[in-house]
């Protein structure tokens, strides 16, 4: 058995280990079923669920700071010594020694009365911000369905250029015999062969790199949809999209999350202007204090009460409050200057896949005839030849054409699946509950419901713990 043969049955087995399937995953499975699998299996979903419940508990900061601040202490003291005193009885100096134990307990409270709006500012900022780490994990979760669908299409695409190799390779294999026998009887000259033999190793050499690139299409499709890909339906309907390139660019701006996010991030940009401004003028603070203290060698103890009105504010610290004022002006200026990048990018989005579906639209009728053209030159090339009109040339020539022709056709089709899915993710439309998926979605705002109000381990924060089993945390 020669290397080439070994290699070849190595290859073989590796790829039919890649498609073997176990009793569920011979069933059947949709696009909708890829999509759904991926929204459900995603660590990058998940990893950006977690940092929004950790924008949303940046509210629940921002609200404790307009509540009593309550605090306890506790002091041990011992203190000791000595000391030189004149004894006028006995008339002379004497030393004695003194120690002192003592504790102290006490609890304070504080509470912010005025700051002029800077914590107030302060919580509807972080609120922008949630909104806006909303909206950036819609844009994820679009990434993340693209992905599982181009992953689904390009199996497909790669299952059938396998399945066009290995009929290429049975074809030349039919000519490589038809041509030794012609040899054998004196019809074609040992060129005739070499040519069919040379054929043959390059249609082989081409179908182990289909087999490759479907072997990593098999692995792009198990990293991004989380399992093995099983029986694969064929996409008969594309989405519904709009096929207007001015009317999809004007309607993109208005569902996009990207938009939206960059609008949330200016509103938070403004706020933190204006807390910024707020930042550098006196506060109003209450604290109250309740103290005990007493010695460890007697029962003599002090009670103390106080409570004050506090009234201050900065007056030099320099130069950081106006360089943190001029900072944020600078930060809201590039928000505002960064919608208008994203509005461009997405316009431009929205041209190039738009581009795109038209020229795999375009592509497929093209290679449609050309397929219907090379088939018919195939067939008759291949009948001159069984005359003696064509040589092992032509043959092979024309075969290699209608296998082009085929390859391409089903690259164009898949590439239009592609790009009809593109222009709905340029579009800000590709996610699970714009194409139904049967999955439960992902809600933001049930996690956010229960912390706004910053609730401490309480009834509450047990709804929280069980909220966080849910979703798996």
């Amino acid at each position: 058995m020669t290397r080439t043969t070994v290699r070849r049955a190595f290859q073989k087995v590796v790829l039919a280990g890649a498609l073997a399937m176990s009793p569920m995953m011979a069933m059947a499975e949709s696009l909708a079923d890829a999509l759904a699998s991926a929204y459900e299996h995603s660590g990058l979903l998940e990893q950006n669920r977690a940092l929004l419940r950790a924008a949303d508990e940046d509210v629940a900061v921002a609200v404790a700071a307009l509540r009593p601040i309550i605090s306890w202490s506790a002091s041990f003291s011992r203190s000791f010594g000595s000391a030189v005193a004149y004894n006028s009885a006995k008339d002379k100096y004497q030393r004695s020694g003194f120690v002192d134990n003592q504790a102290e307990f006490a609890v304070s409270a504080s509470l912010l009365l005025y700051d002029f709006g800077a914590s107030r500012l302060k919580i509807e900022a972080a609120k922008e911000t949630v909104l806006a780490t909303r909206e950036s994990l819609v844009s994820l979760e679009q990434q993340v369905l693209l992905r599982a669908l181009t992953a689904y299409v390009n199996v497909q695409r790669e299952s059938e250029t396998v399945s066009l190799r290995q009929n290429n390779v049975r074809l030349v294999q039919r000519e490589l015999r038809a041509a030794q026998d012609r040899f054998e009887v004196g019809e074609v000259t040992r060129t005739d062969v070499s040519l069919a033999e040379a054929r043959l190793a390059s249609s082989r050499a081409n179908l182990a790199l289909a087999e490759g690139n479907l072997l990593r299409a098999i692995e792009e499709y198990r990293a991004s949809v989380g399992q093995k890909p099983g029986n694969l339906q064929a996409i008969n309907r594309l989405p519904d999209i709009e096929r207007n390139l001015d009317k999809a660019k004007a309607i993109a701006p208005r569902t996009h999350p990207d938009m939206r996010e960059m609008q949330y991030e200016i509103n938070a940009a403004e706020l933190n202007v204006k807390r910024a401004d707020a930042g550098m003028k006196p506060t109003v603070n209450l604290t109250g204090r309740v103290s005990k203290t007493g010695e460890f060698e007697s029962r003599a103890s002090t009670d103390g009460r106080s409570i004050s009105l506090d009234f201050g504010g900065p007056i030099y610290r320099g130069g950081e409050l106006s360089a943190l004022a001029r900072q944020a002006i600078a930060r809201a200026n590039a928000a505002r200057a960064g919608l208008h990048v994203v509005k461009q990018q997405v316009a431009l989005n929205v041209g190039n896949a738009m581009a795109g579906l038209s020229v795999a639209t375009a592509s497929i009728e093209a290679t449609e005839r050309q397929i219907r053209a090379a088939r018919v030159a195939f067939q008759g090339v291949r009948e001159e030849a069984s005359l003696g009109q064509r040589t092992t040339l032509d043959v092979l020539t024309a075969e290699q054409d209608l296998l082009d022709a085929e390859t391409s056709y089903t690259s164009a089709v898949a590439d239009r699946t592609i790009a009809a899915y593109e222009v709905l993710a340029a579009m800000g439309l590709m996610t699970a509950k714009h194409l139904g998926l049967n999955v439960q979605q992902y809600d933001p705002s049930e996690y956010y419901k229960l912390i706004q109000s910053a609730p401490v381990k309480s009834l509450q924060g047990e709804k929280l713990d069980r909220i966080l089993r849910r979703i798996g945390d």
